[in-house]
């Protein structure tokens, strides 16, 4: 399904310093929201904004998406690059997203691979050892299918690199979404 993103509203979480949405704005998108756990990347991010012409353009929303999602509204297309690997309750984080998804759902998230889990198990370690909370989290590539499937998303595009997956997911009616 490539509908491209010209006039689409995008919905970014854990989006950081906003790079997806500043290009997704450039490809044409009309607006984008990012939902960002922390709030560290906000002067940076207005920086970015403001430098590339696009600030205004983009509302950003400091807060933990999986429970406080139902503030913000729904996207013609939610992304989530890189962030299911940071949050312990996948369950409640993808299905908020997929909920909010009117169109389309694309993530990556990491391989479940041999060298992923030895290398997510040292980064949890070094992480203990340091006495720092923050923790990384390998979820099954299925369970994330189902997830999605759940709220009447479909696989549309999958790739799998060497650490990383890739996977887009389209509602077959849209605004048809499913809780």
């Amino acid at each position: 399904m490539d509908e491209g993103i010209a006039d689409r509203s995008v919905l970014e979480v854990g989006g950081g310093v906003g790079a997806i949405q500043l290009e997704l704005l450039r490809a044409g998108a009309a607006t984008t929201t990012n939902a960002e756990l922390s709030p560290a990347y906000e002067a940076c991010a207005a920086e970015l904004a403001s430098e590339a012409g696009l600030d205004g353009r983009s509302d950003r929303r400091v807060l933990d998406f999986a429970q406080e999602g139902s503030t913000i509204e729904e996207a013609d297309v939610v992304v989530l690059h890189k962030v299911v690997c940071c949050y312990p309750d996948l369950e409640k984080l993808l299905g908020e997203a997929a909920a909010h998804a009117r169109r389309q759902l694309v993530l990556t998230f990491p391989r479940n691979a041999v060298w992923t889990r030895i290398g997510f198990a040292t980064v949890n370690l070094i992480q203990r050892v340091r006495r720092r909370t923050f923790r990384v989290f390998l979820h099954s590539p299925a369970t994330i299918i189902a997830i999605a499937q759940s709220y009447g998303l479909e696989p549309v595009s999958q790739h799998r690199g060497s650490v990383w997956q890739f996977a887009a997911f389209a509602r077959q009616a849209p605004g048809d979404i499913v809780r």
